[in-house]
């Protein structure tokens, strides 16, 4: 059951086979073997099934794992959607502290892509007030907490000097904040949207966690549970596993959750369908049998796209980069298990001149296993031009390029014994961690890249692309173990700082990457502010992702990532 409500709370999406109910306009979701539904668009993005209806339903019935839904699950549903539309429907031009705690209770329970407009309109006017004046000007510190994370989450330009109210004469927070512990965890939250350069939030946050964990002494269980879950779990940088809501009424918070149930088991047949589609790809491939010591988990790397692009209209680009991930992890293990340094030079060659040629007189498993890649990036360049009328292909067989060059850095680190400068180390980490390939072949997927500018800010290593790379990097170092065959390939950056005898101890070590961790969120933070050269699906794709590392790492927690797993595992 807790696996279940991980993604009915938090990565719902929706599959809208909606006959009649919702409202009019136009576009095409196209999903696995062919299944393609079209719906009609406002500008509130308000969807309505228009093909052939028995058409549709009979496609629906006679191809399993689709399933269609009962009608009156469907009725229930659009009855659902609409009521949640008119909650946060305001003719005024007045935002009010309840309306941003529905945006706050949508995105929480990954509800939001239903009303982007009516989100947007929300903040915009609330962000308009707020440097007006008109808006917290006597908020408590829970308010104006909530609002300026709500804000710096879409990007807001909004200053961390409002929080300066509540300082006292010595410019330190005030020690009568201690009792509000519900101000406090939204303090704690907002802190995590820090861009460098804002003292004030670094202040915040050694404040806010140091009496909420003095709080735990004196708070029953189930305060004490919520607390400590903040505390481990703060939303902008952790897929938690649960989300801890903020509703401005019960009854609100009742048909919330009500939509969000109904929205997950309407999103199965997507699921079932993509998942599918990549098991089948998995098994004709035949990687997983040739390479029997290498990761065969088609269902943990479909995680990855599934938790960085929720939104039902993309089940072609979550099916795409799974196919990604997979061939990210079985080079990677090719290059740590199987391959002989020979070997993996030929292999780097081969894909830097993109041609199968050179790769003929090696095993029977590379071979196979470049002609995996070769065939898939070279379809996803031709379905990204099919959509968007541009040829990606150069972009991305450079992503591969780089990868395989510092995977063979490290090969020949491994071979020769040698251990890198820790400057050194990190530089090729963040390519090999792939995060790079993952992120280039997304955003063109996403049809972002018509602007050779911001292409080349992807292609490069710029930014938003290097952030993730580098939290992912040091957070795997961090905290992976050794497990999975691997023999220790993959080095480590502590291990590089501790050869360079900078720090006495592996925990002092250990500190220092956490902190450069922090310090590449705050970055990251400040790349997804306004403006930007990104899209909206680019940026949540990537923060998502991002959000999602600490699950992905974390060998020693329970965590959001092996619950999700499990769910997905129940719908099959």
């Amino acid at each position: 059951m807790a696996a279940q409500n991980t993604l009915s709370a938090i990565t719902s999406f929706t599959h809208k086979t909606i006959p009649q109910l919702l409202k009019p306009g136009h576009f095409h979701a196209t999903l696995a073997h062919g299944h393609t539904h079209t719906w009609t668009v406002t500008p509130s993005n308000r969807l309505k099934w228009c093909s052939k209806r028995n058409e549709s339903l009979c496609k629906c019935m006679s191809r399993p794992p689709l399933q269609c839904m009962p009608e009156d699950t469907v009725v229930k549903h659009g009855k659902l959607v609409e009521s949640v539309r008119e909650l946060i429907s305001n003719d005024t031009n007045d935002v009010k502290f309840d309306d941003l705690l529905m945006v706050d209770a949508l995105e929480r329970l990954g509800l939001d892509y239903l009303y982007e407009d009516e989100i947007n309109q929300i903040l915009e006017r609330c962000y308009l007030q707020l440097i007006n004046k008109d808006f917290l000007q006597h908020g408590n510190l829970y308010e104006v907490s909530l609002c300026f994370r709500i804000l710096r989450q879409k990007g807001f330009r909004v200053s961390a000097d409002i929080f300066e109210q509540f300082k006292g004469k010595n410019d330190k927070f005030v020690d009568n904040l201690k009792s509000d512990i519900r101000g406090l965890m939204e303090l704690y939250e907002a802190s995590h949207l820090c861009v460098e350069g804002e003292t004030i939030l670094d202040e915040a946050a050694i404040f806010s966690s140091h009496m909420l964990q003095k709080s735990l002494n004196f708070l029953d269980d189930k305060e004490a549970k919520m607390v400590r879950y903040t505390l481990e779990n703060p939303y902008r940088r952790n897929f938690t596993s649960f989300s801890l809501l903020n509703s401005p009424k019960e009854s609100d918070a009742k048909i919330l959750k009500e939509l969000a149930e109904v929205e997950s088991r309407m999103v199965k047949s997507i699921r079932r369908t993509e998942i599918n589609e990549i098991l089948r790809w998995w098994d004709d491939l035949g990687l997983g049998q040739e390479l029997k010591l290498a990761r065969n988990q088609p269902l943990k790397w479909y995680i990855v796209p599934m938790v960085s692009l929720p939104n039902p209209t993309l089940s072609q680009q979550r099916i795409d980069l799974t196919k990604i991930v997979t061939l990210i992890y079985i080079i990677d293990d090719i290059f740590d298990i199987y391959g002989s340094l020979s070997e993996l030079t030929l292999l780097t060659e081969a894909v830097n001149m993109w041609d199968i040629g050179p790769v003929e007189q090696l095993p029977y498993y590379v071979k196979s296993s470049f002609k995996a890649l070769y065939d898939t990036t070279n379809e996803i360049a031709r379905r990204v031009y099919d959509k968007h009328g541009f040829n990606p292909l150069k972009s991305l067989r450079k992503s591969w390029v780089t990868l395989f060059d510092a995977f063979l850095v490290e090969a020949k680190w491994f071979a020769s014994g040698h251990i890198p400068k820790s400057v050194e180390y990190l530089k090729n980490g963040k390519v090999s961690s792939g995060v790079q390939v993952l992120l280039v072949h997304m955003f063109y997927l996403l049809g972002d890249g018509a602007n050779k500018e911001n292409a080349n800010l992807v292609d490069n290593d710029h930014g938003i692309v290097s952030s993730v790379s580098k939290i992912l990097r040091l957070t795997d170092d961090l905290e992976s173990e050794q497990e999975e065959n691997q023999d220790d390939h993959d080095g480590s950056y502590v291990k590089c700082l501790l050869m360079e005898h900078e720090y006495s101890t592996i925990n002092i070590a250990r500190e220092h990457v956490k902190k450069m961790i922090s310090d590449t969120w705050k970055c990251l933070n400040k790349e997804c502010l306004s403006p930007n050269p990104y899209s909206e699906n680019f940026l949540k794709g990537s923060i998502n992702f991002a959000r999602l590392i600490p699950s992905m790492y974390g060998y020693k927690r329970n965590n959001s990532f092996d619950l999700i797993e499990d769910d997905i595992k129940s719908i099959m």
